[in-house]
């Protein structure tokens, strides 16, 4: 059975709706907030962002609430703080399902192959 569409968000994705969360911004805040959130580990290209930003819209999880020439801002709707939330809890119980396992064991880096060593031969008396 395919999944419905925007059931379950994409890491970009929930990144994009936790900044709306906080405040209404326009798609280079956006950029910005996510830079300084993660310190650098999520980066969104421009295509990805505003392709988000677009769906999100026709969603319903955003509402354009500013135009300024090129410059769009955003704010999160109920069904976006919904969505939101409804993919945290999604996330916390994949974690505590993952905790409930035993650690992982951590690969030991394996030790170099090496040929044997040659067998003793005997020189023809």
């Amino acid at each position: 059975m395919p999944k419905k569409s925007m059931e379950n968000l994409t890491e970009s994705m929930l990144y994009v709706l936790m900044a709306f969360h906080c405040r209404p911004m326009c798609g280079i805040e956006v950029a910005a907030f996510l830079d300084t959130l993660t310190k650098g580990r999520v980066q969104m290209g421009p295509a990805t962002l505003y392709t988000i930003l677009g769906k999100f819209e026709k969603e319903h999880y955003l509402q354009e609430i500013h135009v300024e020439g090129r410059k769009r801002t955003y704010r999160i709707t109920e069904r976006g703080e919904l969505a939101y939330a409804q993919e945290l809890e999604r996330l916390r119980t994949c974690l505590a399902d993952a905790q409930r396992l035993p650690p992982p064991a951590i690969p030991q880096p394996e030790s170099p192959v090496t040929d044997p060593p040659p067998s003793p031969t005997h020189a023809p008396a």
